[in-house]
């Protein structure tokens, strides 16, 4: 596993050395020279403010409370760190997951258990994910420790530990900074960690301490690194010919990318062996986005019934496959009805590698691993061939008639047409995982979704996070109604922030997704006017477009206008559908996700 920091998708930071230590040994996360430090500023809250910077933090998503006030004060007067007031906690863990889909990590700063508790749900969707989101807690005084005291914002105990608590299934790494002996080494440590493992950490800061001088601050810092992890040299020459040796004597092998190749930042040298075999390649939908789509011998998502035509039938019909850091979940495997055989397969996870039904070789990283079976593999195209033979290319929707009511397939038609390397596609939980999976993406072009933890409402907070992270791409965000409703409130921040991201709402009156897994009353919502809910959000001040869209005229306008007149501008598309046009892929996942969830219990 690569221990630098590195850009999430396929655009290259403009060094090329940021975060990939070289090949000699440790290096810096940046090649610029740390912001010095004077004394007035040797501080734990500027020091905190340098490292995040340090790490490749230009942004921190932020809701204030009394206990973390002083703390920001000392964030936001760090050159380069600038806090961006989010409308609550949810939405600001959900930003700090988007942009640290981009940038490789993320932070956000609340308040004392209230404010804690209101972002655990989004550092769990990061836990998830495996994201290293750094999140800061503003915390109680330090006099107050070891005390009787009742403190407000807690729940009513003398025991501050209840967020501690929490935050510990959920993070790798917590803090507690109470003290400021040891603080410069817990600070170091939590993001160190969050690095290292992809995973959120917590870290509480005492209300008193940030603005107060100490000796261990008190010089210019060496600048932050990371000893670069190492493969088990023996481990990975046996696993590489062993892993050669299964798949030499393959009829017909296929590769599957999953969606740890980001923990791993191994994308580079999975094309690398994608190339050098000559196999058919595949990612699996958590996965999209992390493999080019225009390689040569690229066949779409592998999602068992619910996935590209006919890749599911070459991927399932081979007779070894190399799953190169996948995650089978009931999701993922369409309630578990994938039809694979252990047997057959390679699985490569960020630092161990299984053959079949074994063996399994430890401590061997992702990326050595397959630049190493580059070198050994013989070229094999033959699933490829097949492929190739039996494919048929996809037909287009039918047309619609003049002022027909506008269809989700003709929707996602224009969507595809909108797509460039200066766009990328946020995709909410529900119908749109499935419209997104169909997009073709251009390379450069950023696609993102969370689909282990599935949390509605998600990709408000995410497009506000990523859109932040990287300017120069235009955000298009798909997202349905009864999500929107969770988190509409930080659509303020994206016109706050000068953001030019185009969402399209989906409003189709409902939880679609949970109508095709189990219908009832309650996955009917209350329509809103969502067009009249952002403008008055807009309230006049910044850049920000709206409009209600029936018919497919209306959309050719309406995309027209958001990427002519008002490109610099929030564009927000409501887009107005009957409550049943649904994806084909929709209603065969929910059914089978359905019989997955209504399994009755083994005989006791």
């Amino acid at each position: 596993m690569a221990t630098g920091l590195g850009s999430l998708e396929f655009t290259k930071p403009t060094n090329n050395n940021v975060g990939c230590p070289p090949q000699n040994g440790a290096a810096a996360l940046h090649d610029h020279p740390p912001s010095t430090i004077s004394s007035p500023d040797s501080t734990l809250g500027r020091h905190l403010a340098h490292r995040l910077v340090e790490v490749g933090v230009s942004d921190v998503f932020s809701v204030p409370g009394d206990f973390n006030l002083t703390l920001l004060d000392h964030l936001i007067a760090e050159p380069g760190l600038t806090n961006i007031g989010c409308c609550n906690e949810l939405n600001a863990g959900y930003a700090a997951d988007g942009y640290a889909r981009s940038r490789g990590v993320g932070a956000c700063v609340v308040t004392f258990t209230v404010g804690g508790l209101s972002v655990l749900n989004a550092i769990a969707g990061a836990y998830s994910e495996n994201l290293p989101v750094i999140c800061v807690v503003g915390g109680p005084n330090t006099n107050d420790y070891g005390t009787n005291r009742i403190l407000h914002h807690t729940i009513g105990l003398a025991d501050f530990s209840q967020e501690l608590r929490c935050f510990q299934s959920v993070t790798c790494y917590q803090a507690v900074v109470n003290n400021l002996e040891d603080a410069h080494e817990q600070i170091d440590t939590a993001i160190s960690t969050a690095l290292k493992e992809s995973k959120p950490v917590y870290i509480s800061i005492s209300c008193n301490l940030p603005g107060i001088s100490h000796p261990t601050f008190g010089r210019e810092p060496i600048p932050f690194s990371l000893s670069p992890r190492m493969s088990n040299k023996r481990g990975l020459e046996v696993a590489v010919d062993a892993a050669a040796a299964f798949l030499n004597k393959a009829v017909k092998p296929v590769m599957v990318g999953g969606p740890k190749l980001r923990v791993a930042k191994a994308h580079e040298a999975f094309i690398e062996l994608a190339d050098a075999s000559g196999y058919a390649l595949a990612v699996m939908p958590s996965a999209k986005g992390h493999v080019v789509e225009t390689h040569p011998h690229f066949i779409g998502t592998y999602w068992g019934a619910v996935g590209t035509a006919y890749c599911g039938e070459i991927v399932e019909s081979a007779d070894a496959y190399v799953f190169v850091g996948p995650i089978f979940n009931d999701y993922s495997s369409v309630g578990y009805s994938l039809l694979l055989k252990k047997e057959k397969a390679i699985i490569v996870q960020p630092d161990r590698v299984v053959i079949a039904n074994g063996p399994s070789f430890g401590c061997v990283l992702m990326k050595d691993f397959l630049q190493a079976l580059a070198k050994k593999i013989t070229r094999n195209t033959t699933a490829y061939e097949n492929y190739h033979r039996i494919f048929v290319p996809e037909g287009q929707p039918v047309k619609s008639e003049p002022n027909e009511p506008l269809r989700v397939n003709v929707l996602f038609q224009h969507i595809q047409k909108m797509l460039s390397a200066d766009t990328a596609v946020i995709a909410e939980t529900g119908d749109s995982w499935f419209n997104c999976q169909k997009l073709k993406l251009p390379e450069g072009c950023g696609y993102e979704f969370q689909m282990q933890y599935g949390s509605i409402g998600w990709s408000v907070g995410g497009t506000l996070g990523y859109a932040q992270a990287v300017p120069k791409k235009r955000v298009i965000a798909c997202i349905g109604d009864g999500s929107f409703q969770v988190t509409a409130q930080d659509v303020s921040t994206m016109i706050r922030c000068n953001q030019k991201s185009i969402i399209f709402l989906i409003n189709n009156g409902g939880y679609t997704i949970e109508v095709e897994i189990h219908d009832g009353p309650y996955n009917v919502i209350k329509n809103w006017n969502y067009t009249g809910l952002v403008d008055a959000i807009h309230n006049g001040e910044g850049n920000c477009w709206t409009t209600k869209v029936r018919t497919e005229e209306d959309l050719t306008e309406a995309i027209a206008t958001a990427t002519g007149d008002k490109k610099d501008c929030l564009c927000f598309i409501e887009v107005i559908v009957h409550k049943d046009d649904t994806s084909k892929e929709l209603l065969e996942w929910g059914s089978r996700v359905s019989s997955a969830n209504s399994r009755p219990p083994n005989p006791q």
